[in-house]
């Protein structure tokens, strides 16, 4: 007998969890699922990778099944948000597996699809409704879905939706659901706003806590290469050579640098394809889909595809470009070392990264492996951890092993990198560059 089976899941959802595949539960499910079946408001917090949708999917569905009744035209019985497309994608798979063969109806409404159509598949009324915040607000005010019914409500990676803005439309959204309902709040982190989040949205909720914020998968090894911006792609591309055949996740900031770092790729021989805001729906899909099949072995993505992204044959992260925000360093290098397997994130930082680096390092509580480089000369240099002898904090060049261990040289025919100044002193912590 498995755990999920102790849980007092109805019996169909039992058997659908084994025939998925579902035997034993992830910590964050082992803790979440009974509050959550009891209908008490919970607020999780976990890094990506540990099974979070699970955590809620399975009380919410489990719950959904004891209701009588079909839910009236236009009406939610259940929502749940979440910041990306991808990621609500990802949801709505798992709910309706969860669902498969009851008579649960399960919706999803994002941007970049027609809204008409979407506008036809609410009338009748869904049991579940899986939703980006800002399709859900043009829904709403066109009248094509009332909230009033609705007595669930799950916020999923609650921080990603702040990070990206989303904060006056979740605060809409809350103002016609009814306050009498079960919350569910997941996120990865806990910044300030996230505590007034969850005093405004959540009633005495639970607290589960299953990772330190912040904090890498475990199985995750980290490296990173000091090299100059121009060097990079050429450093990419020796490394993505080592490994053929195996899948690579490369991520960007910008649209139009991922774009071009994808067909630089392809014309250098590589299955590469890319995900990013300018992409339609349908590109981001067929992108997505190859990858998971292996016709697709680099995806270069903004970080879009930093949560929401659950294939569990990523071996290999690169951080192509630091993230200016922190918090989403971890988030992109959890797309590997899922589902209890190992993986590898590479990180190249330039000499006008070095203040996000600093910045990683500090939510990280650590200091990352160097592997080839110095850190650079005249650049924000990161405070070196104590116990952490050897790294050597580089004069002048980006030489060769860092005391990071051997590696190629880096930084040969570059700038100098003294004078490159400090970078964003004292910056303001925005959205991501690359969200959309």
């Amino acid at each position: 007998m498995s755990d999920f089976d102790m849980m007092e899941l109805p019996a169909a959802l039992t058997k659908r969890l084994a025939k998925m595949g579902m035997t034993e539960p992830t910590p964050i499910q082992k803790q979440a699922i009974p509050h959550g079946m009891n209908g008490r408001d919970v607020m999780g917090l976990a890094q990506t990778g540990t099974g979070k949708t699970a955590a809620f999917g399975i009380p919410l569905v489990a719950q959904m099944l004891e209701l009588e009744g079909r839910p009236a035209p236009k009406c939610v019985r259940g929502l749940v948000l979440a910041p990306t497309r991808e990621l609500a994608t990802q949801i709505a798979d798992n709910l309706r597996g969860f669902a498969e063969n009851t008579p649960l109806k399960v919706a999803m409404v994002v941007g970049g699809q027609n809204i008409n159509t979407q506008i036809k598949r609410l009338a009748p009324g869904v049991d579940l409704l899986v939703a980006t915040p800002g399709r859900l607000l043009d829904l709403m005010d066109r009248r094509a879905v009332r909230l009033d019914q609705a007595s669930f409500l799950v916020l999923d990676e609650a921080d990603q939706m702040l990070d990206m803005g989303f904060i006056h439309d979740l605060r809409k959204i809350s103002q016609v659901i009814p306050k009498e309902r079960q919350t569910m709040l997941f996120s990865a982190t806990m910044p300030k706003l996230m505590s007034e989040i969850a005093e405004s949205y959540l009633t005495k909720p639970i607290r589960i806590e299953v990772s330190p914020p912040g904090k890498a998968a475990d199985k995750v090894t980290q490296e990173i290469h000091f090299i100059a911006k121009a060097e990079k792609k050429s450093l990419l591309m020796e490394l993505l050579a080592k490994h053929p055949g195996e899948r690579a996740l490369v991520f960007g900031r910008t649209k139009h640098g991922c774009e071009k770092l994808m067909k630089d790729l392809v014309k250098a021989g590589f299955d590469a394809a890319s995900i990013h805001g300018n992409k339609s729906q349908g590109q981001r899909d067929r992108a997505i889909a190859g990858f998971k099949a292996g016709d697709i072995t680099v995806l270069v993505a903004t970080d879009v595809a930093a949560r929401g992204l659950d294939i569990p044959d990523v071996k290999f992260v690169y951080n192509y470009e630091l993230p200016n925000v922190p918090d989403q360093y971890v988030h992109r290098i959890g797309r590997t070392a899922r589902a209890g397997k190992d993986g590898a994130a590479i990180a190249f930082c330039a000499p006008d990264e070095m203040g996000e680096l600093k910045d990683i390092q500090k939510v990280l509580k650590t200091t990352i492996p160097v592997t080839s480089g110095r850190p650079w000369e005249g650049a924000e240099i990161p405070d070196k951890p104590k116990g952490g002898g050897g790294r050597g904090r580089g004069r002048g060049r980006s030489g060769g092993g860092g005391g990071g261990g051997g590696g190629r040289p880096q930084g040969a025919g570059a700038p100098k990198p003294a004078g490159q100044g400090r970078r964003r002193g004292g910056r303001g912590r925005g959205k991501p560059a690359a969200s959309g």
